[in-house]
């Protein structure tokens, strides 16, 4: 017997020879089978040269071969499907889990907020009155009343100057729409940490096949749109894709639908292709999840992601900032000999 890989080849070597023939088939596979068994009537015994039954034998031999292969084929193919599903699940819970951890205070974190100047000066003015009224009281019965302390409105953070560049670069952005990605005049795209989704409903009065569009998924750029008409979408992504992962279909005739797979699974796109306006990635929202659904690993690291966020978000370092932090501490501690007071770090 062949081994499997000379089998191969075999099978293979008349691949350019058949494709050419199948290409000249408008009735598809059933006229090109019929060729066949027409070339075997006509220029060979085939058919009458053995034992009554021999070539019935033969076709359903082979018949059977090829299907076991390709159901073979097709149960792999299911298989890594599967797997890639259950891998894509257990990555969407650890997105999912942010929102809750993030609005919940963990047990035992005290419940203290940071007043705002507004709220500052709104307490003040309370305080004041409150006091102001006491003062009068106590005038009217003749004994008199500690003053209270004044409470200064907070300063503003060192961070503040940062802030407000930050802001200024988030205006003109949009609002991530509910899939966190943006609804456009031509199409809608969604994403999570992982993938991204992508839907083009195409104007036409026919049922759209594939052999009417064009979908190029490349590792970097992306293409869609009707053939002989200008692309709805050709431009360069905003991040790689896994060109294998990826796929497309057709659905109600008149929507293509992209989806995508993500090579950084840890980013948030602020757009689809680079000739999109950019979404605010700050205001995207994951959606509810619970921390004790996930592994331990997995739930590490969405705290670690969680508590970076959190203290961007109070102007603090995050936990690689801290790191850096704590070295630089140890070090000058270590070294006392050494003037630091006029260095300046990042």
């Amino acid at each position: 017997a062949l081994p499997i890989s000379a089998m191969a080849e075999a099978d293979e070597r008349f691949d350019g020879m058949l494709l050419a023939m199948a290409q000249q088939h408008d009735g598809g596979v059933q006229e090109l089978v019929n060729t066949f068994f027409s070339f075997l009537r006509r220029k060979t015994d085939f058919f009458i040269g053995g034992d009554p039954g021999a070539a019935d034998k033969l076709i359903r031999a082979t018949f059977n071969h090829h299907n076991q292969l390709a159901q073979m084929a097709r149960k792999e193919v299911q298989d890594q499907q599967e797997a890639a599903r259950r891998e894509k699940e257990k990555r969407e819970k650890a997105e999912r889990a942010a929102k809750v951890a993030a609005s919940k205070p963990e047990e035992g974190e005290p419940k203290i907020r940071e007043l705002t100047e507004e709220e500052a000066e709104q307490l003040q003015l309370e305080l004041d009155q409150k006091k102001e009224s006491e003062r009068r009281q106590s005038s009217e019965n003749g004994s008199t009343v500690a003053p209270s302390p004044k409470i200064n409105p907070p300063e503003p953070k060192s961070g503040a100057d940062s802030d407000e560049e930050e802001d200024e670069k988030e205006k003109g952005k949009l609002r991530p729409n509910s899939g966190n990605g943006a609804d456009l005049p031509n199409y809608r795209w969604t994403q999570t940490l992982s993938e991204v989704d992508l839907i083009v409903p195409l104007d036409v009065s026919f049922r759209l096949k594939g052999k009417d569009v064009i979908v190029d998924i490349q590792r970097r750029r992306l293409k869609v749109g009707l053939k002989g008409q200008a692309p709805v979408i050709d431009g360069e992504m905003y991040n790689e894709v896994k060109v294998e992962e990826s796929s497309w279909l057709i659905e109600d005739g008149k929507i293509i639908t992209v989806h995508l797979e993500k090579i950084n699974k840890m980013e948030w796109w602020s757009k689809m292709v680079s000739s999109d306006p950019e979404i605010s990635t700050k205001k995207i929202n994951p959606e509810n999840s619970k921390l004790s659904d996930l592994d331990s690993e997995t739930r590490s690291m969405v705290e670690k992601m969680m508590y970076d966020q959190r203290q961007k978000s109070m102007g603090l370092p995050t936990s690689e900032e801290q790191k850096k932090q704590d070295i630089l501490k140890k070090f000058m501690e270590q070294h006392p000999e050494m003037d630091f007071s006029k260095a300046k770090f990042n």
